[in-house]
C-alpha cells in the first residue's frame, strides 16, 4: 500500500498547482490592483473546465488507458506552464490579467480537469475499500500541498523570483510527473471487462444515478460546501480591505490555514482508518463547522470600518486557522464517502461516475465563489454570512436523509 500511496500522492500534488495559482495568487494580486470583489470573484470562472468532465470522462472509461491519458494530460499542462512563463501579467494593459495569459489559465485547467478524471479513475480501481481512509488522505492533502506550493509560496516568491522562472519549473514539475505517470508499474492495470448481458446497459445518467446512494451522494456533495466556500472566499479580502497587509493575509490564508487544512485532512483518514464509515462522522464536524462561521460572523460585526487593530487583528487572522481545519477533515471524509459509492458502479462507468460526483462538489464550491463577490457588493457582508450559515445548516439537516446502507 506505501507504494500505491506516494504514486498517488506525487501525482495529486502536481495536480494541486492549478487551484493555488487561481485561488491564492490571482484574487489578492488583482485585489491589490484596485479590482472590484465582483470582478476578482469573476475569475473563478476560469474554473468552468473542471464543470465539463462529464463531457470526457466517458471517452476516458472506454478509449485508451486511464495511464496514457494520465501522461498525455500532464504533458500538456507542462506544455502551457513553458507558454505562461512568456506572458507574465505585466505585459497586459490594465490591472487585470492579458487576454493571452486569462486563455492559458484556462488551458491549464481543462488540462488538469483532463488529469483529475484519469487520476480518480485510477485511484478508484487501486484502493481496496480498506484503504480508502489512507487513500483519501493522501488525494487531499497532497492536492492541497501543490495548491500551496502554487499559492501562497509563488505568492511568497514571486517578488524576487519573477513570474517567468516560476512557470517554468512548474513546466519541469508536470514533466517529471507526466514520466512518472507513464512508468509506473503500479498503474498498469488491466482494462475492465465489459457486462456479459447480450443487451446494451443504459447510458447517461439515468445509468450513473442507478448505481446504489448516488442520488443521496449528489445531492450532499452539492450543498455541503456551499456555505463554507462563500466565507473562505470572502473574508480573506475582507481583511485586505481592513488595511491587513497582503502579505500577511498571504501568508495566514495561503500557508498558515493550508497546514491547519492538511493537519484536518489528516485526521480525517485517523478518523476513517478506526471507524471506515464516514457519516456517523459528518455529523458532529458539520456542527463544530456552523459554529467556527458564527465566530467569524461575531467578529465582522466587531471590526471598525477603518481598520483592524491588536485583538480583534489577530482574532480574524486566527480564525482562519479552526475554519481551514474543519473543511479538511470533512474533505477527506466526503472523499472517501464519494470514492465508496463510486466504487459499487461497474468498472466501465467507474472513472465517469467519480467525475460525475466531483463535477458536482465542484460545482458546489463555485456557486458562491464566483457570486460571492456580487453578493458583498449588493448586500453587505453581514448578509452574506447570514445566508453561508443557513446554507451550512441546510448541509447538517441533509445528513439525516442519508440511506441506511451508506451509514
Amino acid at each position: 500500500m506505501g507504494g500505491k500511496l506516494a504514486l498517488l500522492g506525487a501525482l495529486y500534488l502536481v495536480q494541486g498547482l492549478p487551484h493555488g495559482l487561481q485561488a491564492g495568487l490571482l484574487p489578492l494580486l488583482l485585489r491589490s490592483h484596485g479590482l472590484s470583489l465582483t470582478r476578482v470573484g469573476l475569475t473563478r470562472a476560469l474554473h468552468a473546465p473542471w464543470l465539463l468532465k462529464l463531457a470526457w470522462a466517458p471517452l476516458l472509461d472506454r478509449r485508451g488507458s486511464p495511464r496514457a491519458w494520465l501522461a498525455l494530460s500532464t504533458a500538456a499542462l507542462g506544455l502551457v506552464c513553458a507558454l505562461l512563463a512568456a506572458l507574465p501579467p505585466e505585459a497586459g494593459p490594465g490591472p487585470g490579467l492579458p487576454a493571452g495569459a486569462a486563455a492559458l489559465l484556462l488551458l491549464l485547467h481543462a488540462g488538469a480537469a483532463v488529469q483529475d478524471v484519469a487520476l480518480d479513475g485510477l485511484a478508484v480501481r487501486l484502493l481496496a475499500p480498506a484503504e480508502l481512509g489512507a487513500g483519501n488522505t493522501v488525494q487531499v492533502v497532497a492536492y492541497k500541498l501543490g495548491a500551496a506550493l502554487a499559492g501562497g509560496g509563488l505568492l511568497a516568491l514571486s517578488p524576487g523570483l519573477g513570474w517567468g522562472p516560476l512557470f517554468l519549473g512548474l513546466a519541469s514539475a508536470y514533466a517529471l510527473a507526466a514520466a512518472l505517470a507513464w512508468g509506473a508499474p503500479a498503474l498498469r492495470l488491466p482494462a475492465p471487462q465489459a457486462p456479459q448481458s447480450p443487451c446494451c446497459p443504459p447510458r447517461g445518467f439515468g445509468t450513473l444515478l442507478a448505481v446504489p446512494g448516488t442520488p443521496w451522494t449528489a445531492g450532499f456533495v452539492l450543498l455541503y460546501k456551499l456555505g463554507e466556500q462563500g466565507a473562505i472566499s470572502l473574508f480573506p479580502l475582507f481583511l485586505l480591505d481592513q488595511g491587513v497587509p497582503a502579505a500577511e493575509v498571504g501568508l495566514w490564508n495561503g500557508m498558515v490555514a493550508v497546514g491547519f487544512s492538511i493537519a484536518g485532512s489528516s485526521l480525517g483518514g485517523v478518523l476513517l482508518g478506526r471507524h471506515r464509515k464516514p457519516l456517523p462522522l459528518l455529523k458532529p464536524l458539520l456542527q463544530l463547522r456552523i459554529g467556527a462561521l458564527a465566530f467569524q460572523m461575531a467578529l465582522l460585526s466587531c471590526f471598525p470600518s477603518s481598520s483592524l487593530e491588536g485583538l480583534l487583528k489577530g482574532a480574524a487572522l486566527v480564525s482562519l486557522g479552526p475554519q481551514h481545519f474543519l473543511s479538511g477533515t470533512v474533505t477527506t471524509l466526503t472523499f472517501a464517502l464519494m470514492m465508496h459509492c463510486s466504487q459499487q458502479a461497474h468498472g466501465t462507468i467507474q472513472s465517469t461516475h467519480y467525475s460525475f460526483l466531483a463535477t458536482l462538489e465542484l460545482l458546489g464550491k463555485l456557486l458562491l465563489t464566483t457570486g460571492a463577490g456580487a453578493l458583498a457588493d449588493g448586500l453587505g457582508l453581514g448578509l452574506c454570512f447570514t445566508l453561508f450559515l443557513a446554507l451550512s445548516l441546510v448541509a447538517l439537516l441533509y445528513l439525516d436523509l442519508a440511506p441506511t446502507h451508506l451509514g
